[in-house]
């Protein structure tokens, strides 16, 4: 038992040393998993390194790739031109159209991408009188809810590793139970900001069809680890945004039809309709798709279309989060080889009931990931609470959705990366405000979440 409780703590020590040092916990967490399998598991290089999730590899690959061919060659930039153009004066509209781009975006394989949102949606918000908090809330409810679709990591992370222990949880089902409870929250954020009011007041400067370009203002994703960059490069782009803002006047001879999409973007919009309707209708077949092969080959007839926006998606290939995911899964791997999960198992049975360690896990996801990478707790919590499940009192896939959208939805936290970018795009003035909001916000969803997901999914299934 000694040997599985050091583990234990060498695993927790790991991310609290990679959070400190601000390094990429990856590749810690991999030569921490082989030290530890080699050293005090008695385990062979090659059995620790077979841990790695080659499958959840190829999903990550194939969907970054696909996606990241659809943000070169223009595709993107142009549904978010045409959405904004639809909205027009309407400002009740607005934090809806960019919670609806938002998810879209979060979908194409890496949440953190909906963060080139908030430098457009903030000064958007301001020029309209919207509430910042509230088109902050609209944003962060859009990547959350995205991030959960079956091509994005959130999603993937979460049923892939739910499969691979043998829990049969639906990508659909985990979509549409981020959806759903994200929904809730945008509700409640109009309510509380503003958001209702909004209903009859029209701008006099509405767009219309003259909508500004916003690819040179957009900011890079970054990955979890690299906080301070994304700040930095938010805090230029949102300066960037609102001059291009306030630059822009309408004009009466601007094209009525508005943005336009080429061939290449046009075969891209239907690559993504084909992607989106395969996996449907094979879940409803009953098949298992496998999306990451799936989006390997639509991206190879984009590739054939348009070879150089597919010379230059193999470097967005997001290989970081790879190396993220893989060596926290790989170091989970050989704390079960080490019966150390087992130990957490039992552990959780001594809370009491399933229910309660049900709850009080989703709490733990939740707090840690306010301040740390909810991907990384994703990693290291889905596995971590497999234990809980092995009795059959309660139902898998409600513990493991509860826990991933718990994990998630506290990420408007100013703590996190999430965060820290909503404040960083709004004006100095306005940052005291929006930090504090935004942290009471994320620390009351840190007790809410569980309660209402644990309440409506784990709940019923232990009845």
């Amino acid at each position: 038992m000694e040997l599985q409780i050091l583990a234990l703590a060498i695993f927790v020590g790991v991310f609290v040393l990679a959070t400190l040092r601000k390094v990429h916990i990856g590749v810690l967490m991999f030569a921490a998993a082989a030290g530890v399998g080699v050293w005090m598991a008695g385990m062979t290089i090659d059995k620790v390194v077979a841990g790695f999730p080659i499958g959840i590899l190829v999903l990550l690959v194939g969907v970054t790739y696909f996606f990241a061919i659809a943000q070169a060659n223009g595709t993107i930039d142009r549904i978010i031109e045409m959405a904004i153009t639809k909205v027009g004066d309407r400002a009740f509209f607005l934090p809806l159209a960019f919670f609806a781009l938002t998810i879209g975006i979060s979908a194409m394989g890496s949440p953190l991408a909906g963060l080139v949102m908030a430098p457009i949606g903030m000064p958007l918000a301001k020029r309209y009188g919207i509430d910042r908090m509230l088109m902050g809330i609209a944003i962060g409810s859009g990547l959350s809810a995205g991030g959960f679709a079956p091509t994005s990591l959130f999603g993937i992370v979460t049923y892939g590793t739910a499969r691979a222990a043998g829990i049969d949880l639906d990508p659909l089902v985990l979509f549409s139970v981020a959806l759903g409870t994200n929904i809730l929250l945008l509700t409640a954020a109009y309510v509380l900001f503003g958001g209702f009011k909004l209903l009859n007041k029209r701008t006099a400067d509405g767009f219309g069809t003259n909508v500004p370009r916003f690819s040179a203002s957009r900011p890079t994703p970054s990955h979890p680890f690299e906080r301070e960059g994304n700040i930095a490069r938010g805090q230029k782009a949102a300066a960037q945004t609102v001059q291009v803002l306030e630059g822009c006047q309408p004009q009466a001879e601007a094209p009525a039809s508005g943005p336009q999409l080429n061939r290449n973007q046009i075969i891209t919009v239907l690559c993504m309709a084909g992607l989106v309707l395969t996996v449907i209708m094979m879940s409803v077949l009953g098949a298992n798709p496998d999306i990451g092969v799936l989006c390997f080959a639509f991206a190879s007839v984009l590739t054939l279309c348009d070879p150089q926006s597919g010379k230059s998606a193999v470097s967005k290939i997001d290989w970081s989060t790879v190396l993220l995911v893989g060596g926290i899964i790989t170091f989970v791997g050989v704390l079960q080889t080490m019966g150390a999960v087992a130990l957490l198992g039992e552990a959780a049975g001594a809370v009491g009931t399933p229910l309660l360690a049900a709850l009080v896990i989703c709490a733990i996801g939740g707090l840690v990931s306010a301040f740390a990478s909810t991907t990384g707790m994703l990693a290291a919590l889905v596995p971590l609470a497999l234990p809980l499940v092995a009795s059959g009192d309660i139902a898998g896939w409600a513990v493991i959705a509860a826990l991933g959208v718990c994990s998630s939805i506290v990420d408007v936290s100013p703590f996190s990366t999430v965060g820290a970018t909503f404040v960083a795009t709004v004006d100095a003035d306005e940052r005291p405000r929006l930090t504090r909001l935004l942290t009471r916000w994320g620390l009351s969803m840190v007790v809410a979440g569980p309660l209402v997901l644990v309440g409506a999914l784990v709940l019923p299934s232990s009845l």
